[in-house]
């Protein structure tokens, strides 16, 4: 959603509260596509603070449907979002990475809502998704959910430090 900022950007030390929709349907970047299971109006306070900056603050939550890093089984995670960001308005010393980051989802005077709720989703997306603390994951062999069901599966795993010693006991096993 685009909003329009044009009324406070334009009017010193205005302030105004403005509740957005996110239209985004999923989160989708290189780990893979997460699809969006709630979303929670986007809640904004937009400040004009003496025509040299714009504040903009606001929180939001969403839930997002992230695969279970053990055994790919889908878990809604929560994540809450807050912003505090601050934009300078007109000819103001600013620096190249402020710039970058301000071009992302702002033009002029329009506010890409969904852009902002996506760069903050990906700075709080959790570095390890599990459905439950003893998760059994998969089998590696055939690839059962261990969790659903017990598998037939030889599952003696042998230290991989300790192969030459194995293969040796497997050279005598022949004679």
């Amino acid at each position: 959603m685009i909003l329009e900022l044009k009324d406070v950007s334009t009017c010193e030390n205005k302030e105004v509260h403005k509740e957005a929709e996110i239209e985004l349907s999923s989160f989708d970047s290189k780990l893979g596509s997460f699809p969006f299971i709630e979303k929670k109006p986007f809640k904004l306070h937009i400040v004009n603070q003496e025509n040299k900056r714009l504040l903009i603050t606001g929180e939001t939550d969403v839930i997002i449907a992230i695969p279970c890093d053990r055994c790919l089984e889908e878990v809604p995670t929560e994540i809450h979002l807050t912003f505090d960001k601050e934009i300078p308005l007109g000819e103001s010393e600013i620096s190249k990475d402020e710039e970058a980051e301000e071009a992302d989802y702002m033009t002029g005077f329009h506010l890409d809502v969904d852009r902002l709720v996506y760069d903050e989703i990906l700075v709080n997306l959790p570095m390890k998704v599990l459905c439950k603390d003893d998760c059994k994951g998969i089998c590696r062999k055939c690839g059962a959910n261990l969790n659903l069901q017990a598998c037939d599966c030889e599952n003696t795993e042998l230290d991989p430090r300790m192969a030459a010693i194995q293969d040796v006991f497997n050279k005598f096993k022949e004679v």
